[in-house]
């Protein structure tokens, strides 16, 4: 547990107001402490909404270039059909589809247990026609750009805080050094007092 030089009541600003007992250590602990605020706020909000605004355009542009295609069954999908309603489950099956370029395309789908060869379902395609999830939702890009400029944020802002809390802690050790040698300097000389 760090040392900490005894605090009286609280007086606010006081190491920017004039006052014959202000050390030099003291308006140097508000300059550090006011930078550290101060870069606290800017680097948490300025990357937080960098990477929100990375985020949405991201997302922005998943939805503009994913499109949906009609692929077909390949074979037999595993499970029994009658499964179907018992939860939306899906099973994974191989699918073949025809691309906007006209090029035919293979891979794994998932699909509704049972589903006979042939079997209509919708998938998802990039513009080179590969395989993607769906696209997220405005809603959900929103959501989602929220979520990672908060995280973001929060993570940058943790830097110059720390930094300015360990800055402040050693400058905090300092100043109970200095007090002790200067202790060391006095305390003797206060034994030497005749009545």
């Amino acid at each position: 547990m760090p040392l900490k030089a005894f605090r009286g009541p609280k007086v606010w600003l006081w190491r920017w107001r004039r006052n014959p007992l202000r050390r030099r250590a003291d308006v140097l602990e508000a300059w550090v402490v006011l930078a550290a605020w101060l870069l606290t706020v800017l680097a948490g909000v300025s990357a937080g909404l960098a990477a929100a605004r990375s985020v949405e355009h991201g997302l922005a542009r998943e939805r503009a270039d994913w499109r949906p295609a009609v692929a077909r069954v390949v074979a037999r999908a595993p499970g029994r059909s009658d499964s179907e309603a018992a939860g939306g489950e899906r099973v994974w099956a191989r699918v073949r589809w025809t691309a906007a370029d006209g090029s035919v395309h293979a891979g794994q789908a998932r699909v509704a247990p049972g589903s006979g060869a042939g079997s209509p379902v919708t998938v998802w395609t990039d513009p080179r026609g590969h395989l993607v999830s769906r696209p997220a939702t405005a809603s959900e890009a929103a959501f989602r750009a929220v979520l990672m400029g908060g995280l973001v944020g929060m993570s940058a802002a943790a830097i110059p805080f720390v930094g300015g809390l360990a800055l402040r802690g050693r400058l905090e050790r300092r100043r109970m050094d200095d007090w002790d040698a200067e202790w060391a300097r006095f305390g003797p000389q206060w034994g030497r007092m005749t009545w």
